[in-house]
């Protein structure tokens, strides 16, 4: 609390701005030459708030992340505002006006429902985390439609707001959580707040069970620019949907109930589905687009004879396919002159660098080998992104 009261004096705003571009190896050097004129705390808390800001463009932009405050777990644990945005619309799309953001971290989704025109109740109980969203708001401009509240989300009463949206910690002590239970509120108390509302999104990890997402949810898998960031539990869509969203784009691929795809041999084209795709079940919807089967039964990688570009799985043409051994691999890669090779593994125990390591691959060339299981045999597969 005392940085950020620091760093929001005229001092340590100028402070902030003079540091700005600081790179991490010359922190030493200027933190010793700012000391001269500014108090050493004052210094530190710009060069550290620096430091977050610089890590925190990947997520909201050069733009917004030079004006916003930062904490670490802030940074770290924040939704990508592409991700936020695209969530944003979705629900001023369903005629949500205002929401009830709870566990609202450093703001970072209060600010893209606000962006999107939706009023904000903005909620989380740890002091610094609920000042830095109420100063992310004011800096961002939004102050008049984001009210940050101080307390814990159980004893918030959000009768009167269309919509809840609930993002637990999934963080502990000792990283990451997974069990839908031991999150902060636990997935059951943010599951009873989205039955008291008309509308309600819940943030949970990707990885959630299937069998723990509710009947009367919609489930939402979303990655971006093909890393999966998150899943989302929608109340007052569509009860029973899962569906995977590509961004950018969006493009959103909704499951028919399909059975699981036949397997069958390797055909010219191998197609490695979205991570989203795969953590929604949905491999046999991109399978019947691709008139395509499964290479094993318990492989998410789809084969087909013929190419058909989509946006829900990257495709690959497929020069070779052996049993797996390294020493056919590296003679493989010496007669064909390759020098960079992608390694991606789906059923292998063998980690990339070590079969780089290994193979030491030398040329002009590239290629990519697939480690992986065909009909439940260890099998390579070679070859290039179609």
């Amino acid at each position: 609390m005392n940085d950020l009261a620091l760093l929001l004096t005229p001092q340590g705003r100028a402070l902030l701005h003079e540091v700005r571009d600081t790179a991490p190896a010359d922190e030493l050097t200027v933190a010793t030459r700012l000391r001269r004129e500014h108090p050493a705390e004052l210094v530190s808390a710009a060069l550290g708030q620096a430091r977050l800001r610089q890590r925190a463009v990947a997520k909201f932009g050069a733009q917004d992340a030079a004006r916003m405050f930062f904490t670490p777990n802030g940074v770290e644990q924040s939704t990508r505002a592409s991700v936020a945005t695209y969530r944003a619309r979705r629900l001023k799309a369903q005629g949500v006006t205002s929401l009830a953001d709870l566990c609202c971290g450093i703001g970072g989704d209060a600010i893209a429902l606000a962006q999107a025109g939706i009023r904000v109740l903005a909620v989380d109980r740890d002091p610094l985390t609920a000042a830095v969203a109420r100063e992310n708001a004011a800096a961002l401009g939004l102050a008049e439609l984001i009210e940050v509240r101080e307390a814990d989300v159980t004893d918030v009463d959000t009768a009167g707001w269309d919509a809840v949206f609930v993002d637990p910690a999934r963080r502990g002590g000792r990283g990451r959580i997974f069990d839908p239970e031991a999150y902060s509120p636990p997935l059951s108390w943010a599951i009873e707040a989205a039955h008291k509302a008309p509308r309600a999104a819940l943030k949970v990890a990707p990885g959630i069970p299937h069998e723990a997402v509710p009947g009367a949810a919609e489930a939402e898998w979303i990655s971006d620019g093909g890393d999966v960031k998150e899943a989302v539990l929608w109340f007052g869509t569509e009860p029973g949907a899962m569906r995977a969203t590509l961004l950018p784009g969006p493009r959103t691929l909704l499951g028919r109930g399909l059975p699981d795809p036949q397997v069958r041999s390797v055909g010219r084209y191998l197609y490695e589905p979205d991570g989203a795709v795969i953590r929604a079940h949905l491999v046999a919807e991109v399978a019947e687009e691709l008139d395509g089967g499964l290479i094993d039964p318990t492989i998410a990688y789809v084969t087909a004879d013929e190419l058909h570009p989509t946006p829900y799985a990257t495709a690959y043409e497929i020069t070779d396919q052996l049993p797996f051994n390294l020493k056919k691999l590296k003679a493989l890669l010496r007669e064909r002159e390759v020098g960079v090779l992608t390694v991606k593994k789906r059923g292998s125990a063998v980690e990339p660098e070590e079969l780089r390591r290994k193979v030491k691959p030398q040329g002009p060339n590239s290629a990519t080998v697939f480690l992986t299981r065909v009909a439940g045999a260890p099998t390579m597969l070679v070859g290039a992104p179609a």
